[in-house]
């Protein structure tokens, strides 16, 4: 018996030796194409990393106070003193005159506002080793909630209706597009508000009323910021067998509006085709770019949200509440109107606002935000004064190095008590190109009762909760409670409708 088994098993080792010899397995190995293929490690490092900016200047900045209770925020100023000029002078042994006051009651109403997330249980195992995933997924929550919170501090809209536009100007240009002659164009307009413009591209369309479903299975309905489509332009370009026609085309500039959605073609299939931050543009096809019908619009104002509240630049674009609002001309088609240099280093839209300032409400403001566009064409304008400016700038080498480059971070408002201030220049991640917002963190009054122009009231502050499970799946949120409360709107300002250049 023992000699059988040792010749199989001598057989066994003959044929499996001939089979090595014979087949795929002698080869040697080589390292894989891929690096999830073959006889490989996967190196991967841990944890994820998390590439996505969270900027929130205003947000940071504002001062968060709590409330006690009720449904808004209440308060009351005195808003001139001695308002009819009375004068001092008295006669011997009698009394002056009585002088007068005006006092204003202002409120806003708190707002519920918040985020939801959830990790399921085989997504939170199947990242264990690699990444704590429930953790990470309530931190980006929470950066999240701030992001959106920038959005509101600055431009959110919960009063003020963009309303229907006025209908486009229009006209035929002969060159520069690819229309062909005699073809009749015509064009709708739609404002949008801040959010209107983060949420809409030419491609995706424009947001309307928007039905949300949320995490619990209820919905709420919300203006998506789009207001009224204006009524439709119609543009034939000129019977002389060109091919290259584009049309010019503008509206009024509307206060409060962050940019403008522009449909054109056919009368009754106008398609959206471009999304601009000033009020015209130039049109070089036949029909819209995009897939959203202007017909599916329809003809109501969807341009303000209930469930959130006003941001400040909100708050300076409605009328009574004493903001500084300015509105570039519309100038060319597509260009619009930049802002001018005064040649002496100055910008002379920025000087008129600073100028408003003072002669309205003696103040200053202590910030100017602008958008990257702005940025750079104030810089431009500030470099290119001309030979009557009264600056000297200064290159600076290190053994032969040069360091290339120039950027306005201050601007000096010549309107102010002490004879001059200089206001930081800074650029805000939320701001659109053709907008700058002038900002105060302070008021120069005595006993103004205010050390804060801004703040933030809430009846409840971040709240994380993890809601009770009923899936295989945890559930959070951040929330708070509360509203943005602007005790002095005439201390901020905007210009808005800025050519780029």
């Amino acid at each position: 018996m023992s000699a059988l088994l040792a010749a199989v098993t001598q057989d066994s080792i003959d044929q499996t030796r001939q089979s090595i010899a014979s087949s795929d397995l002698a080869k040697a190995f080589t390292q894989a194409s891929s690096a999830v293929s073959g006889i490989t490690n996967y190196s991967l490092e841990r944890p994820a990393k998390f590439l996505v900016p969270v900027l929130t200047p205003l947000r940071n900045r504002i001062p968060r106070r709590m409330a006690d209770g009720s449904i808004q925020a209440n308060w009351r100023a005195f808003t001139g003193i001695n308002t009819t000029a009375v004068e001092l002078g008295l006669s011997d042994g009698n009394r002056g005159a009585v002088m007068s006051s005006t006092t204003a009651d202002y409120y806003a109403s708190y707002k519920q506002l918040g985020l939801e997330d959830s990790v399921t249980r085989a997504a939170k195992l199947a990242a264990g080793g690699f990444m704590d995933l429930l953790a990470a997924a309530q931190t980006h929550l929470l950066w999240a909630t701030m992001l959106g919170e920038e959005l509101l501090d600055l431009w959110g809209n919960t009063s003020n209706a963009l309303g229907k536009p006025a209908t486009p100007t229009a006209a035929d240009i002969t060159t520069g597009g690819a229309i062909n002659f005699n073809t009749a164009v015509s064009i709708i307009v739609v404002p949008l508000s801040l959010q209107g413009y983060v949420s809409g591209s030419v491609a995706g369309g424009i947001k309307r009323q928007v039905t949300r479903t949320n995490a619990d299975g209820t919905t709420d309905t919300y203006g998506g910021g789009s207001g009224i489509p204006s009524t439709a332009k119609v543009v034939t370009t000129a019977n002389d067998a060109g091919t290259a026609h584009s049309i010019s085309a503008s509206t009024a500039a509307i206060a409060g509006t962050a940019a403008y959605a522009w449909f054109w073609g056919a009368s009754g299939s106008e398609t959206l085709g471009a999304i601009t931050t000033i009020n015209s543009t130039v049109i070089t096809t036949a029909a819209g770019t995009g897939t959203q019908l202007a017909s599916s619009l329809g003809a109501s104002d969807y341009s303000t949200n209930g469930l959130v509240y006003d941001g400040v630049l909100t708050q300076v674009a409605k009328t009574g509440y004493g903001g500084y609002f300015a509105a570039m001309a519309t100038g060319t088609a597509g260009t619009g109107t930049p802002l001018t240099g005064d040649n002496k280093g100055a910008v002379v839209e920025i000087d008129t606002a600073l100028q408003a300032f003072w002669d309205n409400y003696r103040l200053s403001p202590d910030t100017i935000w602008v958008s990257s566009q702005e940025a750079k064409n104030i810089t431009q304008k500030v470099l290119t004064a001309g030979t009557s400016g009264g600056q000297r700038f200064m290159i600076n080498s290190n053994q032969g190095n040069i360091t290339g480059g120039d950027l306005v971070t201050s601007y000096l408002n010549k309107f102010t008590l002490s004879g001059s201030k200089p206001l930081a220049v800074r650029l805000h991640p939320n701001l659109p190109p053709g907008t700058i917002f002038f900002d105060s963190e302070q008021i120069p009054y005595p006993m103004s009762e205010v050390d804060a122009p801004l703040v933030k009231r809430l009846r409840e502050d971040y709240r994380a909760e993890v809601w009770p499970q009923t899936k295989r799946k945890v559930e959070f949120s951040v929330s708070f409670d509360g509203v943005l409360q602007n005790y002095f709107p005439a201390a901020y300002g905007m210009i808005t409708n800025i050519g780029n250049g």
